[in-house]
């Protein structure tokens, strides 16, 4: 089912939760809401459920405005972050819940139940777990028990609060390629909510960046990582070096550096024809470093403060005129640069980005 919403704006209070805005799910798509805390992610999924009502804007479900019908009739699946199962009943009873509490022309036979109900303990893999309590599970059950119960009803729309946000690392990881699968499999719409980037980045088909109640950046998440729009997307999502200067016709100057950077990897940002201040953004990927001895004279003068070896990769933390920097080699690359902690170092922005401070 498509989901279209339209100029939605709400407040609490003197706070806007939501400042117009305007987005479309295609039906079968899988998208996350990222962006800070109070930048309206959770709101929106809210409102899309019909669990709070927006002071102005509308809901469109499958080509439908769903402002007039209550949570129950649109038809939505939804997931929170603490699971919100009832301690008293079994798993088999907190998924057969949603179908018990149906009206009594609409309540499937108790066989229908049954079935539904092991059919989505398979499709959880916890069938054995049938006449255990919440409280005997781990988070990673918990949480595949309370998207089973959302599941039950058969929902059009499924939404998702922060789904993985209390587990460890290794289980969410574990969890998030199981609901990648999963998705495919059911290919139901659904909008999840995550603080997670490397979450938002491997299971989304589109992310959509939001940032006080508006969206900042929407597309998918190699198009959005590689193409930030704003500042904010860029120093929001992955790791980025901010380097402060002025955008003139020669590219950026960064404030310290002898030469602007290469003109050749911003493309239209270097086509300023007055000189005004801007930031530059660096990938930890795209900034390389040489040996002070190396004579090079085209980059920003640092030391090596910190190495962080992980796997094949090699983060450097560094330091210098544009303040603290942080850096990422292959490992074999970093040993072929001979370099210790405290060692000066001249580093050079391969790729850059730049915008020019707001006015």
């Amino acid at each position: 089912m498509s989901i279209i919403v339209r100029n939605l704006t709400k407040r609490f209070g003197d706070f806007t939760a939501l400042d117009n805005v305007s987005l479309e799910f295609a039906s079968g798509e899988l998208v996350a809401l990222i962006g800070p805390s109070g930048c309206g992610k959770t709101t929106l999924l809210r409102v899309i459920a019909g669990l709070e009502t927006p002071d102005a804007g509308e809901v469109v479900l499958g080509g439908r405005d769903v402002g007039a019908l209550d949570t129950r009739e649109r038809r939505i699946g939804f997931v929170f972050q603490h699971y919100a199962l009832f301690r008293h009943m079994s798993v088999f009873e907190n998924i057969a819940f949603g179908l018990r509490v149906k009206p009594r022309e609409e309540r499937p036979s108790e066989r229908a139940i049954r079935e539904r109900v092991n059919e989505l303990l398979a499709l959880v893999q916890l069938q054995p777990l049938a006449d255990r309590y919440p409280s005997s599970l781990s988070g990673g059950q918990r949480q595949r028990i309370a998207l089973a119960r959302a599941l039950a009803v058969e929902p059009s729309v499924l939404l998702l609060d922060e789904p993985f946000g209390a587990l460890d690392a290794k289980v969410r990881k574990e969890l998030r390629a199981w609901l990648r699968r999963l998705h495919d499999e059911l290919a139901i719409s659904t909008i999840f909510v995550t603080h997670d980037q490397d979450e938002a980045l491997d299971v989304a088909d589109r992310i959509v960046v939001m940032n006080r109640g508006r969206v900042e950046q929407a597309g998918s998440p190699q198009a959005v990582y590689d193409d930030p729009h704003t500042p904010f997307v860029h120093a929001f999502l992955g790791a980025a070096n901010r380097f402060d200067g002025h955008l003139g016709p020669h590219g950026f100057l960064a404030d310290g550096a002898p030469a602007p950077f290469a003109a050749d990897a911003t493309g239209a940002a270097c086509a300023q024809p007055d000189v005004e201040p801007a930031h530059a953004y660096v990938r930890p990927h795209d900034l390389d470093i040489h040996p002070r001895r190396s004579g090079r004279t085209d980059g920003i003068d640092a030391h090596v403060r910190r190495v962080i070896a992980r796997g094949a990769s090699v983060r450097i933390e560094l330091v210098g005129r544009a303040g603290p920097l942080e850096a990422e080699l292959e490992r074999d690359a970093w040993r072929s640069l001979g370099l210790r902690e405290g060692d000066g170092v001249i580093v050079v922005p391969r790729k850059w980005r730049a915008f020019a401070q707001s006015k």
